[in-house]
């Protein structure tokens, strides 16, 4: 019985992930890049008609990743082997800063964008904007971390695990923080990710 709840589990934290994670490519990719091209009357109806809905299937879809994911940390604890757990607390560290970047930075800030609260507008795009980009960035290693767990053949060693979380905590930090380099394309953005995950794989199996 336990093994078939671990299953469907399983299944509601992909099942999740798609719809978040789709949706924030969508952001990302697609939507900034048009309301950049488009015309006042276009970019102010999508503003109050599509954005808020995209936004509610993104922010709920972070949620519900978020918390079957958690228990699939439990489950992973009782039937496996501690030797893999380096790529998967890596990635759940990912994970968990871009759950806390949608709900804490991302959409308090694009409620001010879209006028449903008061705010600095300009300001407040810059920060959901830096933040989401961050999360584009986490993607990649986030989904290495999820694979690598039991399938990479590789058991992390602690100093490589440390040095990697380090590495994502800081980043985190310039989300917060800092400033958007060279994420601000989509191929910027795009480029960063895959880095960070040739970063990953390298620090996790050589370090």
């Amino acid at each position: 019985m336990e093994l078939a709840i671990g299953f469907l589990f399983r299944w509601a934290h992909v099942i999740f992930g798609i719809t978040w994670i789709g949706m924030l490519y969508y952001f990302n990719f697609v939507q900034t890049e048009y309301f950049k091209e488009a015309e006042a009357d276009a970019k102010s109806d999508a503003m109050k008609k599509l954005a808020p809905r995209a936004l509610w299937w993104f922010r709920w879809g972070a949620m519900f990743t978020f918390l079957t994911g958690l228990y699939l940390l439990h489950y992973l604890k009782a039937y496996s082997s501690f030797a893999g757990f380096g790529w998967i607390w890596t990635g759940a560290l990912a994970g968990t800063f871009m759950f806390l970047n949608v709900w804490l930075v991302i959409w308090p800030n694009q409620q001010i964008v879209l006028g449903m609260k008061e705010g600095d507008g300009p300001a407040a795009a810059a920060k959901a904007g830096l933040a989401s980009r961050t999360n584009t960035l986490f993607s990649g290693p986030m989904l290495l971390g999820m694979f690598g767990t039991g399938h990479s053949g590789i058991a992390p060693s602690a100093t490589g695990v440390g040095i990697m979380m380090g590495l994502i905590v800081l980043l985190e930090l310039n989300a917060l923080f800092g400033k958007m380099g060279p994420m601000a394309s989509v191929k910027g953005v795009i480029h960063c990710s895959v880095g960070l995950v040739a970063v990953m794989w390298a620090v996790l199996a050589l370090v």
